[in-house]
């Protein structure tokens, strides 16, 4: 139910914003930036400028292809440090999924770029499988290639028991790799790396 002023009619930043996030915590999947705007009458730069107040806020609302995405509520989260080969992607994707871990991410920390990252957003079979796709009928190639292989991935579960569980088979298979000296602690504010 979408509240607004009595007097004009017209729903406060506030409200809207409390709104919004009733919206992405209650959706079974990403809400593109346009379908916000008409919901509450509003310029989609108008809900640009509310998400980036409400991630100042310390919500992890991200931005995908398919539309904003809140991550993190009562969720755990651990950021891994992969290497693998290219042929062994879908595999390690997979893994996770199959655990119970969703990625959010891949991302590369890049010694004279710093670091790059885009949106995964992979939670069931179907969606790695559209990513390989994607991935093998497009012009680009993985992230992971700039780095001889090495990338992270932020992966959130239900819980902590979970995300060790999934380290663990992540180590078995030999996915995982060392952090060295140079590489940042803390790739992203409020969000610490962990040590594996």
């Amino acid at each position: 139910m979408i509240c607004r002023n009595r007097v004009t009619g017209i729903m406060n930043g506030d409200e809207r914003r409390k709104g919004i996030l009733r919206m992405l915590k209650n959706g079974s999947g990403p809400v593109s930036g346009t379908e916000l705007a008409k919901l509450f009458n509003v310029s989609r730069q108008v809900i640009v400028q509310d998400i980036a107040l409400m991630r100042a806020n310390g919500y992890n609302i991200y931005s995908t292809n398919r539309g904003y995405l809140i991550v993190g509520s009562g969720r755990a989260s651990r950021v891994f440090k992969i290497k693998h080969l290219a042929e062994e992607t879908e595999e390690e994707l997979m893994l996770i999924i199959n655990y119970g871990g969703r990625v959010e991410d891949v991302f590369i920390y890049h010694k004279v770029y710093g670091i790059m990252r885009g949106e995964l957003n992979l939670g069931s079979a179907y969606d790695v499988q559209r990513y390989m796709h994607d991935i093998s009928n497009g012009r680009s190639s993985l992230l992971m290639n700039i780095t001889s292989g090495y990338h992270y991935h932020t992966v959130t579960a239900d819980s902590e028991a979970i995300l060790d569980m999934i380290q663990s088979k992540l180590q078995e298979r030999g996915f995982l790799a060392q952090l060295q000296d140079y590489e940042p602690v803390d790739f992203w504010e409020n969000r610490k790396i962990k040590q594996v």
